[in-house]
């Protein structure tokens, strides 16, 4: 007997077709909508483009940096001390591919209506295929704003902050035709209170804005530690300034900063997050002396907006997974996406994924339009609201979707695992939920017309009486200032589903804007697959499954 006729023990079936090389773009028919609603439609070929890298080339890579962490290596083999962070070449990959496409630079160099929605859509594209290097992608975009109030230093880094150029070689700026930018706040007695920083910084000849400084201090945090330069606080004789710290001086030769060690994280583990020292370190004041957190805010309002459509980007990707799955895996010889109780809980997945574009992609728009005033104040106030809330639901969500595929969802082979574990640095980094929320009751209290430009934005309700119902309740809600502190994540809470519903229902589609007002305004359970009766859910599935 041939016993080799037995060794195959079994046929594969019963499991879904790969997605590997699908365009995350044309698969996405919320994304292709939201972003022509608010702008983007001129720049529709692009983002087609990204969509196929995103779900092919950019995808592989991102699962090798991920199974590649970056190594630090302090001294080289001759004893010389180097604080050089080698990278995987897939990591490269991604950071090049986003860079060339403007990822770091569009809205800027190319300001037009759909500009910021155009970068968010790709952005939202790129961080499904590898989060971890949006980290420096992102504070290279965001520094832009900063950058600018200080125009000398401007001139001389923004045309190399702005290149379409990626250059990952351990040289200074005048060597490279385009470079990065990280963020070096954290203090280790501090964390958000950075007021309570005690980095030094002292003049190397003249004081003041554009001058020359040494620092010496520590940093707890210190972001993409490769990247050529960081914008940092320091104290001086007036309090907490803004500065430029290059990783090399003007002679190109090092600067001191050292990095002490890299963080070992939950997630984001394709980018380096580290501990450094400024033990002298060269660094030029940006901004007005003492002015440091309203210099740096110009650009964590950036970083934040990213953190919205970065934690989009991840509910989208979830949901992409496990729709996919579940329109392909049967039980019981029926598709799972035919089943009752799983099409509630897709159907309600579909609702949160939408609800958080839709809201990122609007705050692009607001971005996209500086000088108007009731954009500049939405803006102000929708950053601290998205970013609490659509950060805040992401981790939760993700678990749901990964239990919709059983064991498949939990393996690694998956990139599942990989997105959960990302979730929550969103809602951490940049301000964690209750600082977003005391922001929220700042920008309505101490900013005048943002709480008009609220209700204006909300408007009656849209001829729905739940959403009307909801409105009068955030009145109600403002009016009464009693313990508003205690009840900042509520009204928060309230003021992002009400926009949220707002904005689903202006778009038109019926199906999707019923279920979320129906479940995020009405008394429905406290997990993703309660919705009520009597909705669609079958479209609302329908809508956001990969048409394969």
């Amino acid at each position: 007997m041939n016993l080799h006729q037995f060794a195959e023990t079994h046929e594969v079936t019963n499991q879904p077709p790969s997605l590997d090389g699908t365009n995350l773009y044309r698969i996405d028919l919320p994304l292709q909508e939201w972003s022509r609603r608010f702008g983007a439609g001129w720049a529709e070929a692009r983002i087609d483009a990204y969509g196929a890298l995103a779900g092919g080339p950019l995808m592989a890579a991102g699962f090798l940096a991920n199974q590649n962490k970056p190594v630090f290596a302090s001294h080289d083999r001759y004893g010389h001390r180097i604080d050089l962070v080698e990278f995987h070449p897939a990591y490269h990959e991604l950071m090049r591919t986003a860079v060339e496409h403007g990822l770091t630079s569009l809205p800027w160099t190319h300001p037009q209506s759909g500009a910021h929605v155009a970068r968010a859509a790709m952005t939202y594209l790129h961080s499904q295929a590898e989060a971890g290097s949006g980290c420096p992608l992102t504070m290279t975009f965001a520094s832009v704003p900063a950058m600018r109030l200080q125009p000398d230093l401007a001139e001389q880094w923004l045309p190399k902050i702005l290149a379409t150029e990626y250059d990952p070689r351990n040289v200074g700026m005048a060597r490279k035709a385009g470079v990065t930018l990280g963020m070096a706040m954290t203090e280790k007695q501090g964390g958000t209170d950075v007021r309570a920083n005690t980095t030094k910084a002292y003049p190397v000849g003249p004081s003041g804005p554009g001058q020359a400084y040494e620092l010496v201090g520590h940093k707890w945090f210190c972001s993409a530690p490769m990247c050529d330069a960081f914008l940092t606080l320091a104290q001086t004789d007036k309090g907490l300034t803004c500065f430029l710290l290059p990783r090399h001086r003007p002679d190109d030769t090092r600067n001191q900063f050292y990095i002490q060690r890299l963080k070992n994280k939950l997630g984001n583990c394709s980018n380096a997050s580290s501990e450094v020292e400024f033990r002298g370190a060269l660094a030029w004041m940006i901004g007005e002396e003492g002015r440091g957190v309203p210099t740096i805010i110009e650009m964590v309002a950036m970083t934040r907006f990213d953190c919205m459509v970065g934690s989009s980007a991840l509910m989208r990707q979830a949901l992409t997974q496990a729709s996919h799955h579940c329109a392909h895996r049967r039980v019981g010889g029926k598709r799972l996406s035919e089943q009752p109780l799983m099409q509630n809980v897709l159907a309600d997945l579909a609702l949160e994924s939408e609800a958080a574009l839709a809201l990122s992609l609007r705050m692009g728009k607001a971005l996209d339009h500086p000088g108007d005033s009731h954009e500049a104040k939405f803006a102000r106030l929708v950053t601290a609201v998205g970013k609490y809330w659509i950060c805040k639901r992401a981790p939760a969500m993700i678990n749901e979707a990964a239990e919709c595929m059983g064991g498949a969802g939990y393996v690694e082979d998956s990139i599942l695992p990989r997105l959960y574990r990302e979730a929550p640095v969103n809602s951490t980094w940049e301000g964690s939920g209750n600082v977003q929320c005391l922001d929220v009751l700042r920008a309505l209290s101490k900013e005048p017309g943002v709480l008009d430009v609220l209700f204006s934005e909300l408007g009656d309700g849209h001829g729905d009486k739940r959403l009307a119902a909801h409105i009068d309740q955030l009145h109600a809600a403002f009016r009464d200032t009693g313990d508003i502190q205690y009840r900042a994540r509520q009204l928060t809470e309230d003021i992002a589903l009400g926009l949220q519903a707002k904005l689903l229902l202006e778009a038109g589609n019926s199906p999707v804007s019923d279920a979320f007002i129906a479940s995020r305004l009405g008394a429905t359970g406290r997990v993703y697959g309660a919705l009520p009766r009597g909705l669609e859910v079958e479209a609302i599935v329908a809508r956001s499954t990969p048409p394969l």
